[in-house]
């Protein structure tokens, strides 16, 4: 089979590979959309990822896809079943799974391979975090469910109501996902971010002020105007620099909560003013990955069609164009997501 592979900092080669032979409990899937994203695209510019991925490997983590063939023992699915598979599943056993934090499962089980012709699904994986796709669904909606149930987990961490007035910063495909997403639960969205037309895409998603920080002299003074002044009751912060970070804590409100959802480069650190946490009462959170029930919720999103692929793939190219596409976006040329036809 045709597949991607990852050998270091910007070096993917689309190469002739064996199809994955399944252990028990495993499941081989035919991709027929594999979604690039964020993640991907540092990865592919740094070449690695501490937790995910370690070249040489196959790459890519978002796709829906066909069962073409089961391992022994595989219960609940069968070939010819459309499916969505989640990039990760916890063990359920240790200190961080008993403490209901499946995310940070001391043994969370990460898969790539997505940009191929087949993909082994692991049997953790399949027993955990593979679910059948329902036959209105795209395959290509079913594909979002993935980075969505990262954002589902984002929100619920940070007890969003009703109401509220939240500010995201970033319009990439995770930030438009916080924006639909929280205009749909009756929240007053501020976006911001840099070109126009992702920000004219943010507002179509619901954002009800889109604020270019190449338009605006002084972004925090903008946002805060936005809120009379009193600044927002939370910022979803999704872009992961030190800017950002500390331009959040200083958009909220007395009493407001920042989700640092955008993760910084190794090592980083941000100095906050600790004044302005204590005396304002400033809570900060952040959130990593996602579990199985959020994945499911993601799943109940994208069947009820309140997330779909034509808000947020811009275009769909073969396996053989992925080097280009992962190039474009690296230099930041708009797009948001590309959909990888094998």
């Amino acid at each position: 089979m045709l597949a991607a592979v990852l050998y270091g900092k910007e070096h993917v080669e689309i190469e002739k590979v064996e199809v994955p032979a399944l252990g028990e409990g495993d499941v081989l899937v035919r991709v027929r959309a594999a979604l690039t994203c964020g993640t991907d695209v540092k990865v592919f510019r740094r070449g690695y990822h501490a937790r995910m991925i370690v070249p040489p490997a196959l790459f890519g983590h978002e796709l829906a896809g066909d069962i073409v063939a089961v391992g022994t023992g595989v219960k609940g699915f069968k070939a010819g079943q459309r499916v969505v598979a989640a990039n990760s599943a916890p063990c359920g056993e240790c200190f961080y799974c008993k403490k209901n934090n499946e995310n940070l499962c001391e043994n969370l089980l990460f898969n790539n391979g997505a940009y191929a012709e087949f993909i082994r699904i692991p049997s953790r994986i399949v027993e955990r975090n593979m679910y059948e796709i329902p036959g209105h669904v795209a395959y290509l909606d079913a594909a979002l469910v993935e980075p969505l149930a990262c954002v589902i987990r984002g929100i619920d961490e940070t007890r969003v109501k009703a109401g509220s007035t939240v500010v995201v910063i970033g319009v990439g495909p995770i930030g438009l996902m916080f924006v639909r997403l929280l205009s749909l639960r009756g929240c007053k969205v501020i976006a911001i971010g840099r070109r126009r037309p992702q920000l004219d895409r943010a507002a179509k998603l619901g954002a009800q002020v889109a604020l270019s920080i190449l338009e605006e002299k002084d972004i925090v003074a903008a946002a805060r105007r936005e809120t009379n002044g009193y600044g927002a009751d939370v910022v979803m912060e999704a872009v992961g620099t030190t800017e950002t970070w500390q331009q959040a804590v200083s958009m909220l409100r007395r009493g407001g909560v920042v989700n640092f959802f955008g993760g910084c480069p190794a090592d980083t650190q941000v100095k906050l003013d600790t004044q302005l946490m204590h005396y304002s009462e400033i809570t900060c959170t952040a959130s990593f990955h996602h579990t199985p029930a959020h994945v499911r919720k993601a799943l109940e999103a994208v069947v009820a069609g309140y997330i779909t692929a034509y808000d947020f793939v811009t275009g769909e190219e073969p396996l053989s164009n992925l080097n280009e596409v992962l190039s474009h976006q690296l230099h930041k040329n708009g797009a948001v997501k590309t959909a990888i036809i094998p």
